[in-house]
């Protein structure tokens, strides 16, 4: 299943976070129990040349591919889907205004305005022939605008009823330092739980899809309860510390009985 149909069916999506720009390394992150893998061009090390290649693993594990684009980077949205990525996540989008030119490089006309192009996304992924590809693209991509500020709140309603706009991706950490007027970063702050629930009840209820980072996985059942469905978590820096620390301990424990 494509990841619009998990979603569409109410499916909970695991996505890992990969910041390191090296096809070998995401080969591996494929490989794991997570249902699909997400890079990171805007906090991560990934650039274009690294999404181009680093999409072609995730891909042969027959597993969605998203792209998270440095602020702004809209052309870098139509190219990413044009490298075979499935979904693009926008960060900062704070008004309607750039939530339609979020969308525009998202979506063919009559939706949008993005170029044809799927030199490597038709080669990879692509059924049928070109004409069958340019009916069924806008459907089958998802643009995800991250909701992350004060201003992007008020403006929630306007941005979902975006055409083009297919989720909001909440991203905890900005919107907590927006929370509190920048004295605090918390993924987990209480005092904001009841604003993050209400903005998954809003997205569900325009009929778009919501997405959120999870930061610590106790977490993750509560924003599920919420609304979320696209749960993304699991960066090469915490996987390996955290595969480490089970070793090293493992190790330790072991020796110690001897």
């Amino acid at each position: 299943m494509s990841l619009r149909e998990r979603l569409a069916a109410d499916e909970v999506v695991l996505t890992c976070w990969s910041g390191v720009p090296d096809a070998l390394t995401v080969e591996i992150l494929a490989a794991q129990g997570f249902d699909a893998v997400t890079l990171d061009m805007q906090h991560g090390g990934h650039n274009e040349d690294s999404v181009l290649r680093c999409l072609a693993p995730v891909l042969a594990r027959g597993k969605p591919a998203l792209v998270r684009v440095p602020v702004g980077r809209f052309d870098m949205a139509s190219r990413a889907l044009d490298f075979g990525a499935e979904a693009v996540i926008a960060p900062m989008i704070n008004s309607a205004a750039e939530a339609q030119a979020f969308a525009a490089a998202m979506k063919y006309l009559p939706v949008g305005q993005r170029s044809w192009g799927p030199t490597y996304a038709f080669p990879r992924r692509g059924k049928g022939d070109h004409q069958e590809w340019l009916r069924t693209s806008n459907e089958r991509t998802l643009a995800f605008a991250m909701i992350e500020t004060r201003a992007a709140l008020e403006a929630l309603d306007d941005i979902l009823a975006v055409p083009g706009i297919d989720a909001i991706f909440l991203g905890p950490g900005d919107f907590s330092i927006a929370w509190t007027e920048g004295q605090q970063v918390d993924s987990t702050l209480e005092a904001m739980m009841e604003t993050v629930a209400s903005v998954a009840k809003r997205a569900r209820a325009a009929g778009k899809h919501a997405g959120i980072y999870v930061t610590d996985p106790a977490i993750a059942g509560r924003f599920v309860g919420m609304g979320y469905r696209l749960l993304a978590t699991g960066s090469e820096h915490q996987l390996i510390a955290s595969g480490a620390a089970g070793l090293v301990s493992s190790l330790k424990a072991s020796i110690g009985a001897e």
